[in-house]
């Protein structure tokens, strides 16, 4: 699987994008959304330390275990996400479209947390994606 991830990133361009976040975002308050492998590869193979990441979320975390710690991250549940008044949800799956939509309408709807991609697909990729699936 880590020569897939490593394949979809190199063709997604992601170090450069990467270095666009960190402008982007310096200095901002970022909650990670996706906990799951590839978010893993992305953290044992990039460096994610110029982003002010204060915690990460899934929803397979659960309110116990709140403040506990997920590869160096304070784990947030998905439920509690708007207590922290991040200025950002950095969406850490292939498949992000249908949570960020998600998240903009039915989360953070009427405050000032903006929702991306942490991979973004190339824009001709992203609607095959939507359209053709």
């Amino acid at each position: 699987m880590s020569e897939e991830f490593k394949e979809y990133l190199e063709h997604t361009k992601f170090d450069k994008y990467l270095c666009k976040l960190n402008k982007k975002l310096k200095g901002k308050k970022i909650i990670i959304y996706g906990a799951g492998s590839f978010f893993h590869y992305i953290k044992d193979n990039y460096d994610l330390s110029k982003l002010d990441v204060i915690g990460i979320s899934d929803m397979k975390f659960m309110q116990e275990e709140e403040g506990k710690s997920f590869l160096g991250y304070k784990i947030i549940p998905k439920c509690k996400m708007t207590d922290y008044n991040a200025d950002c949800v950095l969406v850490a799956t292939l498949r992000y479209i249908s949570i960020i939509e998600d998240f903009e309408i039915n989360i953070f709807k009427g405050t000032k947390t903006r929702v991306y991609p942490l991979v973004r697909l190339p824009f001709w990729e992203l609607v095959r994606m939507i359209f053709i699936g």
